[in-house]
């Protein structure tokens, strides 16, 4: 049984199908709620900034950076936790 679930998005109003880990797809769902953009025009920013040779790499770099700011110092004290933002 494959971990890669496919899905299929509108990159500039192209079809495209693309197959990622279920983690992945849940990580993007996140980033479109907080982003107030659905998973089209996600997707459409990453193929228009990606440097991988795939649009599912670029996808999988996009959501590990995505969360890796957001895990800054900086990211934690807006979010209302980390050591920036004191003990509650």
């Amino acid at each position: 049984m494959s971990t890669l679930k496919s899905r299929n998005v509108l990159l500039d109003g192209r079809r495209t199908s693309l197959r990622l880990e279920r983690a992945v797809w849940d990580a993007l769902d996140e980033i479109c709620q907080r982003e107030g953009m659905n998973l089209n025009q996600v997707c459409t920013h990453v193929e228009r900034q990606r440097a991988e040779r795939s649009l599912a790499a670029g996808i999988r770099v996009f959501v590990l950076h995505y969360f890796r700011e957001a895990a800054t110092e900086a990211g934690h004290a807006a979010a209302g936790h980390g050591a920036n933002a004191g003990v509650r």
